[in-house]
């Protein structure tokens, strides 16, 4: 149970930051997140992507949004890792056919975007 509750902590630390970031910021990259919450090895991407995906689970089930989709893998490369995908898809929001998940992948960050200031 405190694993649970320290992911929840450190999601509700992305999430203020994700709102409170400037736009131009964003996406940020999973080391960029660990970094700006201060976290310290080991495990620091690896923390930063479960509380991605616990977010991920509170945003699709109140039909917002995925805040996790402000977050890329690498600066430039523009796309989240693989697990955010395979979370996605498991929530139900993407389809299981890779093809489209790019395309629903940018409509899903613009809809985080804008929807952080509403």
């Amino acid at each position: 149970m405190p694993q649970r509750d320290n992911h929840s902590a450190i999601a509700k630390q992305v999430r203020a930051l994700m709102a409170n970031a400037p736009r131009d910021a964003l996406p940020m990259t999973y080391q960029q997140v660990a970094n700006a919450l201060g976290l310290t090895p080991p495990r620091t991407i690896q923390r930063v992507a479960q509380a991605l995906e616990q977010l991920m689970e509170e945003d699709v089930a109140a039909g917002r949004p995925m805040v996790a989709a402000l977050v890329v893998s690498r600066q430039g490369a523009g796309l989240p890792a693989a697990g955010f995908f395979e979370q996605a898809v498991a929530l139900g929001r993407f389809p299981a056919e890779a093809r489209q998940h790019e395309a629903l992948y940018i409509a899903e960050r613009d809809k985080a975007l804008e929807s952080r200031h509403a």
